[in-house]
């Protein structure tokens, strides 16, 4: 007869929003604002001058008018269909991302996200078991701190 898990031991995921502002803490940027998207498998970065040289990557992120120079080792490359239904490879690199005080690594695609709206896209593969996405609230875990008056 299969046993079945026991409840305890598993943790439940947290609520966030279907927009969150993000940190990239091993290149250096953020708070940079990343749409939750159930229906994206993968997490796309808005990146400007890619260059793939050997099995690395560089590339420039610019945020709130700062550009921030990277450089990674590369993953991989992966063939990714927008919703238009234009179809690129782009390359893959994994770095680590926090939403609020909660940290874990995550596979990236780099692309020119301009037309976006925002620079950060977070797929399903990245969240699948930690979060829960909140459709109709936005920075849930990510809020700004209020300035003092």
């Amino acid at each position: 007869m299969a046993r079945l898990k026991s409840a305890q031991h598993s943790v439940p995921p947290v609520l966030i929003g279907w927009r969150e502002r993000v940190r990239l803490p091993d290149i250096g940027i953020g708070p940079i604002v990343a749409k939750i998207d159930t229906g994206a498998r993968s997490a796309a970065l808005h990146a400007e001058d890619i260059r793939i040289t050997g099995m690395r990557v560089r590339f420039r992120v610019s945020v709130n008018g700062r550009h921030h120079q990277c450089e990674l080792a590369i993953k991989g490359r992966r063939r990714v269909k927008s919703t238009s239904g234009h179809s690129e490879t782009r390359p893959v690199v994994e770095t680590d991302v926090k939403i609020g005080g909660h940290r874990f690594a995550a596979e990236i695609t780099l692309t020119n996200r301009t037309d976006m709206g925002v620079p950060m896209l977070l797929g399903r593969a990245s969240i699948k078991g930690r979060f829960a996405v909140h459709p109709g609230r936005s920075f849930i875990v990510s809020r700004r701190k209020k300035q003092p008056k």
